[in-house]
């Protein structure tokens, strides 16, 4: 399935995690790729929003701005939200103004799936129970186990 306009990526199955979003040519080191968007709201509405889905509530669409909202691509997103977390990612995001970009950190190659470091942050105490939750597969070789920020 393509989504971008100019057709820079491609949604598919992802050996990382569920969907993942792949290049569909090389894409050159601090190339912007696509913007995260969706719903802008309030983090008092994202709390009242969450989970998205009750069997798995750790997993939302969410990207918090420096502002304290929150971006919500499950309402009005695009494809940019299927881009999977690595320890190693290839590439960025890049706030502008209360916008998010996802920028290329280093040469990419057409087919290899893209990705950034969620660096999640919990109001729970990290704990080995905590990152097990939010375990990281991204299989790199200095995978710190999570994606939760460190």
């Amino acid at each position: 399935m393509t989504s971008s306009l100019d057709a820079l990526i491609w949604v598919h199955a992802s050996a990382v995690h569920g969907k993942g979003v792949f290049a569909t040519r090389q894409l050159a080191a601090g190339e912007r790729v696509i913007e995260y968007v969706g719903e802008v709201i309030s983090m008092a509405q994202a709390i009242a929003r969450h989970p998205h889905d009750p069997s798995n509530p750790d997993h939302t669409f969410y990207f918090h701005l420096d502002d304290g909202r929150v971006i919500d691509a499950l309402h009005g997103g695009n494809d940019s939200k299927w881009i999977n977390h690595s320890c190693r990612p290839n590439c960025v995001p890049d706030e502008d103004r209360g916008r998010i970009f996802i920028l290329t950190r280093r040469l990419v190659f057409k087919g290899e799936e893209l990705t950034f470091d969620y660096g999640l942050v919990s109001d729970e105490p990290v704990s080995e129970a905590l990152k097990a939750r939010y375990a990281c597969r991204c299989g790199a070789k200095k995978c710190r186990g999570t994606m939760l920020a460190t």
